[in-house]
């Protein structure tokens, strides 16, 4: 496992470099190490390292989640209010929508395999937005009509509303709930999600106030270690009561990180967001790798020209809820043009969950998997590439 553990390391750091160099996304870099070094190419990783893959994916969502909740201020988010809800859940349904008319058309999959599989492709990814948004706010491009503040709000809230539609589907697709009856849990998952974390932060927030006023402060580090406790003790909470209620863990781990921000000093948010930061430079390239590592190329190579057809119809359906979303604002049509381009990169969320309709053994698990590939190898340049072109010519310099 140790060798595995450096080939992960210094291969996939080694080529996210070289990526960077030629202007293109890290994780592209990352995702081709995985594909060499699994077990479909060279076969380099140890089986125990694969055999909890799903772990380590889990673990690298939640660190991205806290510290997009930490870079979340909360008064920003009142600040645009309508278009940051309407976004956190149209451009998803919009795409979703364009894989149930389509995917079932150009692919032997039934309308739910196909709501899955536009359910794994339909969250935007905060591994490529977060850190572009974060860069935008500090060097004041957009910052006058809260550009990066609205991307940010909506981009972190679409992949909760995502992954939980996608627990949906995948239920369905499993044969537990065979009716469109079961999307009603999304509405309870989300509200007691959020009183979850919220409740969670609070109290994490009281208990560092309650170790200072003793004048026995805790280090950053430290409340890094509890924050993450805390937030897997979230995730478990909501696997105890699955079969009594359904509550969002990830949207409670998002929900605690920004009580947490909210309640903390400007600085010390400032500093925990660092330290989670540092925390993803590892847990990114643990989480793309092994989901290279997943990748049955053949399989993948064989989609071929139908499956990019479908994911490019899919983002210009996606790119139309984008639009929808920001009417009635005040924006221009460069900047809403640029709101279009930072909601097309997938990564982060397809990473997590691409794979598990195959480790779970469903029929459809390969297509979907090869398509949350194709997705990112696809989507994660075209945007990343789009936002650096174009930020200084549609956004404005406050």
């Amino acid at each position: 496992m140790l060798t595995s553990l450096a080939f992960i390391f210094l291969i996939g750091l080694s080529m996210a470099a070289l990526c960077q160099k030629i202007r293109l996304p890290r994780i592209v870099g990352m995702l081709f190490t995985g594909v060499v070094m699994g077990p479909y190419v060279l076969n380099l990783l140890d089986p125990s390292i694969l055999g909890i893959s799903s772990e380590l994916r889990k673990i690298a969502l939640v660190i991205i989640l806290i510290k997009a909740g930490l870079s979340l201020n909360i008064e920003d988010l009142k600040k645009v209010g309508r278009p940051a809800i309407f976004m956190s859940f149209l451009p998803a349904v919009f795409e979703i929508v364009a894989f149930v008319v389509f995917g079932h058309c150009l692919f032997e999959v039934t309308r739910i395999e196909a709501a899955l599989i536009g359910a794994v492709l339909a969250a935007v990814s905060p591994a490529v937005v977060v850190p572009k948004m974060v860069q935008l706010m500090e060097d004041r491009y957009g910052t006058d009509k809260s550009i990066p503040q609205l991307i940010l709000a909506g981009a972190s809230l679409d992949d909760v509303f995502v992954i939980v539609v996608f627990s949906s589907f995948l239920g369905m697709a499993q044969g537990e709930a065979a009716d469109m009856a079961s999307l009603l849990d999304i509405p309870v998952s989300i509200v007691l999600g959020i009183i979850l974390g919220v409740v969670g932060g609070y109290a994490i927030s009281l208990f560092f106030e309650w170790r200072y006023k003793k004048s026995k402060h805790i280090r950053n580090s430290a409340k890094v270690v509890i924050i993450l406790g805390i937030a897997f003790l979230l995730m478990s909470i909501e696997v105890w009561l699955e079969d009594y209620i359904a509550i969002s863990g990830l949207l409670a781990v998002m929900s605690m990180a920004c009580m947490v921000q909210k309640k903390s000093s400007e600085s010390v948010g400032r500093r925990l967001s660092a330290k989670f930061g540092k925390l993803w430079i590892a847990a990114e390239v643990i989480l793309f790798v092994l989901v290279g590592a997943a990748v049955n190329i053949e399989y993948m190579l064989g989609a071929g020209a139908k499956a990019l057809i479908l994911i490019f119809a899919a983002l210009a359906f996606r790119s139309v809820g984008t639009w929808i979303s920001l009417l009635g604002t005040s924006l221009n049509m460069k900047e809403r043009a640029f709101c279009v381009i930072a909601y097309l990169p997938k990564a982060t969320v397809q990473a997590a969950i691409g794979s598990v309709p195959l480790s779970l053994g469903l029929a459809c698990g390969n297509i979907v998997l090869s398509f949350a590939v194709l997705s990112i190898l696809i989507t994660a340049p075209l945007g990343a590439i789009g936002m650096d072109l174009t930020y200084k010519t549609f956004l404005n310099k406050n």
